[in-house]
């Protein structure tokens, strides 16, 4: 890691030629802290109540500009403090994996930018639908690879991605693996993920990505193509447009559609790997959903509907494959809760409506949302959300508290421990400077 930081800041100063001094004289820092505490509560008698804390620091360095070539490097350390469990049971791995101390880079990237291109390779965090940081923990989620953001015109963009490894929530360094892999697989620390897959699977070759993404005159849409290698190849378009009616009503209305096929040599079909109980002889998941809602001043009120088709011959009986969200719960569909959605249950349908209102000049925002899953494979369940966002900027800028808490019921085949419910409640104070 700290070869290819110097690499990237060494190349970026022989590009610069003779301007390298400004590559230093105008570099700039910024970072977060975090404090976190994760709390997960079960009604199963057998199970054990979980918990974590984590304080935990991003760094992040930002070279001048020179000739459109600048250098980017983002270190981290997170840090319990001694107070993890001994009781490996009862510690929330999610978090930070289960010990006490992990650091290392969640950055060191080139980037060459100009008005109608931006190029960046190395290690960098991604913000597309199903490759993302998954920034619900204290360290997010990031990409070894490079990318492409063309800018055609105003409010277009066309992306081209290829990237080698990533680093997971908990990692302290990249890896060739994905959600689905162990979480010690080839000397990874990745927690809270999908595991399913044996510790003898073949690594998987990286993901290539193309995408396009349009936001302008009260629509935005975006349509991209993944090439999962050995796990999928996935297809998906979004859109949502918002109604300007001069009025403080502000109707909008979105649509979605997921396709996903086997690809070559698939790695979960070739280890008749269980995917939501359930092994398949091809990847082949079809999705669709629906968004409808109305903003009013402060408040946004919204039902979506989401219908993920079955298949019986097909893993996880028509299971979207989500190589970077499965578990994490931070894929597009706009059903999916805090703790879950219809990717980790596999097939069925669900709706879920959500309200939305912020107040004190918008420095405090309440969120509150009700999800129904109907699954073939999970059966019934619902999952009760409450979210506040409590911006401290007066007392001090960057300063912010957030208290997320969900209560899930119902379901079979374990999809809650003991198929019985449990509260998860996340308590976040962050410092951004």
């Amino acid at each position: 890691m700290r070869r290819r930081i110097l690499a990237a800041a060494t190349f970026a100063c022989i590009v610069a030629g003779a301007h390298a001094d400004d590559f230093f004289r105008d570099a700039r820092v910024d970072g977060e802290v975090r404090l976190y505490r994760f709390d997960r509560n079960y009604d199963n008698p057998t199970s054990k109540d979980q918990f974590s804390n984590s304080l935990a620091g991003l760094l992040t360095v930002h070279s001048g500009q020179v000739n459109g070539f600048s250098a980017v490097v983002t270190g981290f350390s997170a840090h319990s403090f001694g107070t993890q469990s001994h009781d490996k049971g009862r510690i929330d791995a999610s978090l930070m994996g289960p010990d006490n101390v992990i650091d290392g880079f969640t950055q060191a990237y080139v980037e060459y930018a100009n008005r109608w291109v931006v190029v960046r390779a190395g290690d960098q965090y991604l913000d597309t639908p199903w490759m993302g940081r998954s920034d619900s923990r204290v360290i997010p989620a990031s990409y070894q690879g490079a990318t492409l953001d063309f800018k055609p015109a105003k409010g277009w963009d066309i992306y081209a991605i290829r990237t080698l490894r990533w680093k997971s929530r908990t990692s302290d360094g990249y890896n060739d693996d994905n959600v689905y892999y162990p979480s010690t697989y080839h000397g990874d620390s990745m927690y809270g993920n999908n595991g399913s897959l044996p510790s003898s699977a073949r690594s998987q070759d990286g993901t290539t990505a193309l995408g396009s993404a349009y936001a302008g005159h009260g629509l935005k849409a975006q349509a991209w193509y993944y090439d999962f290698e050995h796990f999928g190849r996935m297809g998906y378009i979004d859109g949502m447009y918002t109604i300007d009616t001069g009025t403080l009503l502000k109707p909008f209305i979105g649509a979605q559609f997921v396709r996903e096929t086997t690809g070559s040599d698939n790695v979960i079909v070739d280890t008749h790997t269980k995917i939501t109980g359930v092994a398949g002889q091809r990847v082949d998941a079809s999705a669709w959903g629906v968004d409808a809602g109305v903003g009013v001043g402060k408040a946004k009120f919204d039902v979506s509907y989401n219908k993920l088709d079955s298949d019986r011959n097909a893993v996880g009986a028509g299971a979207i494959i989500s190589p970077y969200t499965n578990t994490y719960a931070t894929d597009p569909l706009y059903t999916t809760s805090m703790l879950r959605g219809l990717v980790e249950q596999g097939p069925g349908h669900a709706w879920k409506a959500r309200a939305q209102y912020s107040l004190l000049h918008d420095d405090l925002q309440l969120i509150a949302s009700y999800a129904h899953y109907d699954t073939v494979l999970r059966g019934t369940s619902h999952d009760v959300y409450v979210d506040i966002v409590w911006k401290l900027d007066k007392l001090l800028k960057g300063l912010q508290l957030r208290n997320r808490w969900e209560h899930t019921v119902g379901g079979r085949n374990n999809l809650n421990p003991g198929n019985m419910p449990w509260t998860n409640n996340r308590l976040m104070l962050s410092y951004r400077f």
